[in-house]
């Protein structure tokens, strides 16, 4: 991480969402197949009061009802704030979402994306594309709080640095979303070319929160454990986190920021024995989400994750990596030692992807004419909804 030192810029601004206020400055951010109702559930029985953003979901497939959608778009009962993120390119198609799913009271806060680095997004103009488009960026934006504000729906924005180092656009950005009224931006400090490979560039934080002193600077980048937090807020002066890889297979790395950032000790890594409770309880929450042999499907990707660290030994990773019913991740725990503790370091290991960097997809001739507002045609859009 950076040299650590206390820059020069504004006081903390208090980061809220719409009548919520967090605990603490800290949301968890939304991740493809990780952050649904079962996940965010696990993270905020470790810390609740915090804001734990779901899957995002496409403009275009909400405002046609695309099945597939609908079942990601799932809360529990007590969840709140309901925080779901958006992505779209085509501002009509995004204002119209924004007024379906206020209206219907699916939501009490909107994240929007613009920094998604997928071929699958980029490639139609989506994503980390938009904001090289300043005039795009504004209308969605605009179409994004236009939408929500009669029903007192805060919008967010979330963006990279740019595509590439030679197109930053992070501070153009954050400037567009303050002068049309989004409640708080959050970076994450690397361009769409860099994936998620190399070092978050946290100078670019700070940039961006000295740029826009008037509303919250959320950082994103590098935040493996609840130190980095308060490393990242003392070198950049930002208002608060947002946190991804850095939770998978550690839900309880929420409740290490909350006691971080107010100044309480940070609990020591759980042993084996206590990792595992968590993820037979994860477990069992995805079977009561889907049906079980989807569940455990799906669960596998986390086993690996809740072992990053710890001495489980090749072959027993393999076999929890196919387990295909509770019964059967439930006898292979038993074979573990539950007093294993974690190799020195085992909290740093950086979990999901680390691959870049990458080749951006972008539409032909798209970076031409970065002034137009052009859109792509509504096919093209709803083609990315894989339905």
């Amino acid at each position: 991480m950076p040299a650590l030192c206390r820059r020069p810029y504004p006081e903390p601004v208090q980061v809220t969402f719409g009548s919520f206020t967090p605990v603490a400055p800290v949301v968890l951010a939304p991740m493809a197949g990780v952050t649904n109702a079962p996940f965010r559930t696990m993270c905020r029985e470790f810390a609740p009061g915090l804001v734990y953003v779901n899957e995002m979901v496409m403009a275009a497939a909400v405002v046609h009802g695309n099945a597939k959608t609908e079942r990601m778009m799932t809360f529990t009962a007590d969840e709140r704030p309901r925080s779901l993120q958006l992505y779209g390119s085509d501002p009509e198609l995004v204002g119209e979402a924004v007024r379906m799913l206020c209206g219907e009271g699916r939501i009490d806060h909107l994240d929007m994306n613009f920094g998604c680095p997928a071929a699958k997004v980029t490639r139609r103009g989506g994503g980390a594309a938009v904001p090289a488009k300043p005039n795009l960026l504004r209308a969605i934006v605009r179409a994004a709080v236009s939408a929500a504000t009669p029903y007192g729906v805060p919008v967010t924005i979330k963006f990279r640095t740019g595509l590439f180092h030679s197109l930053l656009t992070h501070v153009t950005t954050g400037r567009i979303a303050a002068e049309e009224g989004v409640a708080a931006i959050a970076l994450h400090a690397r361009t769409a070319e860099q994936h998620y490979a190399g070092t978050a560039d946290w100078d670019a934080i700070a940039e961006l929160k000295a740029a826009v002193p008037s509303i919250p600077v959320l950082g994103n980048g590098d935040i493996w454990e609840a130190a980095d937090a308060v490393a990242m807020m003392q070198h950049t002066g930002c208002d608060g986190v947002v946190v991804g890889r850095g939770c998978l297979g550690r839900p309880w790395l929420f409740r290490d920021l909350v006691d971080a950032l107010q100044g309480r000790p940070v609990a020591p890594a759980p042993v084996l024995g206590e990792v595992c409770d968590v993820m037979a309880r994860h477990a069992r929450l995805l079977a009561e989400h889907m049906t079980e042999p989807l569940a455990l499907r799906d669960f596998r990707k986390h086993t690996a994750w809740y072992f990053t660290g710890y001495p489980v030994g090749g072959e027993m990773r393999g076999r929890f990596s196919m387990v295909s019913s509770l019964a059967e991740l439930d006898d292979l725990i038993a074979a573990l030692d539950p007093a294993t503790a974690i190799v020195p370091g085992g909290e740093r290991i950086r979990r999901g992807h680390t691959n870049g960097p990458i080749r951006v997809a972008l539409p032909a001739g798209y970076l031409d004419h970065l002034d137009d507002a052009a859109v792509p045609d509504d096919d093209d859009v709803m083609a990315l909804s894989g339905g």
